[in-house]
């Protein structure tokens, strides 16, 4: 059994800022790619931000330098620091992890969602 649980999310003025965890625990054999998805209502989730094992990054055009993804292996965690927000920003954020489990089961979770809302 493994979860992914997010936190960090919240109300917050335009140019301001938020930093996202997301801790994986469980029976886990090892972490490779990590992520960030958002989605509004009515929308489908779309990719914010990945980061592989290798610490190699990708960003959504709409977030590209404005937001950092990191991973700290030793606490099997993700990190989004989100700066300059904007209102469009605003969504519900979801970590997504691919985890090998300690059955050697390789498969994609994903955390239950944190709220971002932008607004003055």
């Amino acid at each position: 059994q493994v979860q992914l649980v997010e936190s960090g999310g919240g109300l917050v003025q335009p140019g301001g800022s938020l930093r996202l965890s997301c801790a994986a625990s469980g029976s886990i054999y090892s972490l490779t790619d990590m992520g960030w998805h958002r989605q509004t209502p009515g929308n489908e989730r779309e990719l914010v931000a990945t980061i592989s094992s290798d610490n190699s990054t990708k960003y959504a055009d709409a977030v590209k330098g404005r937001f950092i993804i990191s991973r700290d292996n030793a606490k099997n965690t993700v990190y989004l620091q989100m700066n300059s927000l904007k209102p469009e920003d605003t969504a519900v954020y979801y970590c997504k992890a691919r985890i090998r489990t300690t059955d050697s089961i390789l498969r994609i979770y994903w955390g239950q969602g944190t709220r971002v809302t932008v607004s003055s």
